[in-house]
């Protein structure tokens, strides 16, 4: 069994223990804890897409994110050839 639950919380604590060093004084590495938002939504589209490919619905994808299917679907569905964004 895969402990993606424990994982994703030692990602958290890392996450919150950057922002405490930050706090006490560092506001050079300012930049780098707010990129790191950019690297989460790359995460969270690679497992979407990899849901999407495994077979999960967008119903499915939605309910755990705590969002609308249309609203996964818009924010995450990959543009169709020509479509203009």
């Amino acid at each position: 069994m895969v402990e993606n639950s424990e994982f994703a919380a030692f990602g958290g604590r890392i996450i919150r223990a950057a922002g405490r060093r930050i706090a006490a004084g560092d506001v050079d590495a300012l930049p780098d804890l707010a990129a790191l938002s950019a690297e989460l939504d790359a995460a969270i589209s690679d497992a979407v897409t990899g849901l999407r490919e495994a077979g999960y619905s967008w119903g499915e994808i939605a309910s755990r994110l705590g969002v609308t299917r249309q609203a996964a679907h818009q924010r995450w569905s990959a543009p169709v050839a020509g479509e203009v964004a």
